[in-house]
């Protein structure tokens, strides 16, 4: 039997009985209450949280199974597992469990797994209460972006929970098999993977959002059963809309749900708090004010937290990722020069920030710089920001060393390792290990060497790559007494050896924090083994000293800089500057980028067929000379996921393609599962395979079918 206290919640939260978190935090339970006090009583702020109270429907098993746990039934589950993908319902279902567990009086603990430290210790610290004070409910949302600590929290954290406490993870990826199917945790674990609203669900919440009957058709071709569609359009009214729409959730579509959301932003200051919003990876008040000192931050930052797609988080707000994306791309489209001008305040921002943040912080700092000009041609070509294959990192520690040792014999032969070991013993706190956050497997370390001068003439014998790096700063301009060089010495990532990837990113962004803050740093120098790649990717940022130093069977590529000519704020603001890249178009007018998000959009749509009918692809060059362009385009898509696998390279791509867009799955984690793969390494493959697709398809947009 549902809890009574959740009884509305389940029927659909009807108007007239669904608890309102007013804008002075206080709660009622009457939303007539709202109308009778007029439309001055009703601020943006009441009127979209009053929306997502309406837009939270169904989930009744969950809500049945939390109650029971709430009020302390000895059969009820002790640990809550929410999964699905982005959008799915699972921050709005957790927020709902939140509200009843506080009602409840039960004490709080909530964190997020975009922001949760990357060492355990520290989450043990983070979230300590609930080892000590009985009663108390864990909540932990977007437990993808931590997943790594799954198997320390069943095994080490959890058993020693407080009386009487329950634990909620919410997270994309489903959690460990061997976990659910653990006789021991079968009474204690209860796995719900949500899944898109029924037909009567959707109506349902469509009649309580008091969406006009004569829109709800219409809203219901648009959104079908998303919850993340559907909770937008109703928040966003739909009166206006005056021609029929398909529900597509590409970047049009969303934009159009964003501004019938959004609607007139009250003030040039909102608006101006938004564009901030849009780029910054986080936005805490703090930040709002500094960006933004002619203006108020505290009514800014509330406004901007009352819109249904941003997230609170300890570190500020977080906008939903397809929203930002919109966003942002609809403000750089709509206002290029207030887009580049707030990108530029932000990158002031984040540089003060550098210079002043506690050392445990700039690196972090360093990374959202780069983060706020990733579309950049130059940083693109260096750094990843994928969160597949996401790592963390931790000071070398002894036991890691046979480990270390193995990657890099295995990698660069016996000769490097051997110098590893040499620096492990001499500057072992120049190392990094990083571990998958998915596993908490070693994958990857890197080395950053500071040597002081002058040089040590052991290190000189020992590693000829030192000994390059120092023949050149003496000849470049030799290096003071009191002065000392930096050497990114190793990064060695076996699996993805010296190929941009997270490993490289976080270990740059530590390296630029590092020479932003040490006294006395004369140069900085990169080393990579294929040294012509890595020429052409650090053009612009690194010299190539034209040194080539030889270790065992391999030859080395030196790349420097020299930070008493440059300094490291201004090499990163010429860095940054030069990020702008030039919109390349097709002989349609249709960019890059919009050519590829419209082949994801017409094969998300493959198996509704009016969907497909409208969809952006038909509209470009590709597609110009089909006599039946809908049939055409289908054949040449099949035919071209097909032609993936004529490199043998390219065969898991093609499974990938076809499981999560022909096959009929439900979900990918649901395609994954039919081809019998890890969640993450599935996303791999379907990266590989839409990008792959999305290259072949638009040398056709270009050059048109034959040799070019």
């Amino acid at each position: 039997m549902v809890d009574p206290r959740f009884s509305i919640l389940s029927e659909g939260l009807a108007a007239e009985h669904a608890p309102v978190t007013t804008a002075d935090g206080t709660h009622t339970t009457d939303h007539r209450r709202h109308e009778e006090r007029g439309a001055a009583m009703a601020t943006v702020g009441e009127r979209l949280s009053s929306a997502r109270v309406r837009a939270f429907i169904g989930r009744d098993e969950e809500l049945d199974h939390f109650a029971r746990a709430l009020a302390g039934d000895p059969q009820a589950p002790f640990a809550f597992y929410l999964s699905g993908p982005g959008g799915i319902g699972k921050s709005t279902l957790l927020r709902r469990l939140t509200d009843h567990a506080r009602t409840a009086g039960r004490p709080l603990l909530e964190l997020d797994g975009r922001f949760v430290s990357r060492d355990p210790a520290d989450f043990e610290r983070a979230a300590a209460s609930f080892l000590t004070v009985p009663g108390t409910v864990l909540f932990l949302d977007s437990f993808e972006h931590c997943q790594w600590l799954e198997s320390w929290l069943w095994q080490r954290f959890l058993p020693r929970a407080a009386a009487d406490t329950l634990v909620v993870l919410a997270g994309r990826l489903a959690p460990q098999p061997q976990w659910a199917a653990d006789p021991a945790w079968a009474g204690l674990l209860h796995v719900s993977e949500l899944g898109q609203f029924t037909e009567e669900q959707a109506r349902s919440l469509l009649t309580t959002a008091q969406v006009l009957p004569e829109l709800r058709e219409r809203v219901l071709r648009f959104a079908g059963g998303n919850p993340l569609a559907l909770s937008l359009a109703a928040a966003s009214g739909m009166a206006d809309w005056t021609r029929e729409e398909v529900w597509a959730p590409s970047a049009d579509v969303l934009r159009t749900l964003l501004s019938g959301l959004i609607g007139e932003v009250p003030t040039a200051a909102h608006r101006r708090a938004l564009e901030l919003a849009a780029q910054a990876y986080s936005t805490s008040e703090e930040l709002l004010a500094a960006v933004l000192p002619e203006e108020d931050a505290h009514p800014l930052f509330t406004w901007l937290r009352d819109l249904p797609f941003m997230e609170s988080t300890h570190r500020g707000l977080h906008p939903h990722d397809a929203a930002r994306e919109t966003l942002a791309a609809d403000l750089r489209w709509r206002a290029p020069n207030a887009f580049v001008t707030m990108r530029r305040r932000l990158a002031e921002e984040y540089l003060r920030v550098l210079r002043e943040a506690p050392e445990e912080r700039v690196w972090t700092v360093t990374d959202e710089l780069f983060y706020l000009f990733r579309d950049g041609e130059m940083v693109a070509r260096l750094r990843t920001f994928s969160r597949e294959d996401e790592v963390h990192d931790r000071p070398l520690h002894p036991d890691d060393l046979d480990t270390v040792l193995r990657m890099a014999e295995q990698t660069e032969g016996p000769a490097s390792a051997e110098l590893v070991r040499y620096w492990a013993r001499r500057q072992p706190q120049a190392f990094s290990v990083y571990r998958l956050v998915s596993t908490g497997r070693i994958v990857a370390f890197t080395a950053r060497l500071a040597l002081p001068a002058p040089a040590d003439p052991e290190d000189l014998a020992a590693d000829p790559v030192v000994a390059a790096a120092w023949e050149y700063a003496e000849s470049a301009g030799p290096v003071r007494p009191g002065e000392h060089i930096g050497v990114s010495r190793f990064s060695v990532y076996p699996e993805r050896y010296q190929v941009p990837s997270r490993v490289i990113d976080l270990s740059s962004s530590r390296a630029q924090a590092e020479s932003a803050r040490a006294r006395g740093r004369a140069y900085g120098f990169a080393v990579w083994r294929d040294a012509e790649t890595w020429s052409a990717r650090v053009r612009g940022s690194l010299a190539d000293t034209g040194a080539r130093p030889r270790v065992g069977e391999h030859t080395y590529g030196l790349f420097a800089v020299d930070w008493r000519q440059v300094p490291v704020e201004t090499w990163l603001r010429h860095f940054i500057a030069a990020t702008a890249v030039p919109t390349r178009a097709g002989p349609s007018g249709v960019s890059r980028a919009a050519f590829d998000q419209a082949v994801r959009d017409a094969l998300t749509h493959w198996r509704d067929a009016g969907a497909f009918a409208a969809c952006a692809l038909l509209r470009t060059r590709l597609a110009a000379d089909f006599g039946e362009p809908v049939e055409e385009l289908r054949a040449l898509l099949r035919g071209s996921v097909d032609d993936l696998a004529r490199d043998p390279r390219g065969v898991r791509a093609r499974d990938a393609v076809t499981a999560g867009y022909f096959s009929g799955a439900p979900t990918q984690e649901a395609a994954a599962r039919r081809l019998g793969l890890p969640y993450g390494t599935y996303r791999r493959h379907l990266r590989q395979g839409l990008d792959l697709l999305s290259e072949a398809l638009w040398r056709l947009e270009l050059h048109g079918p034959g040799p070019e």
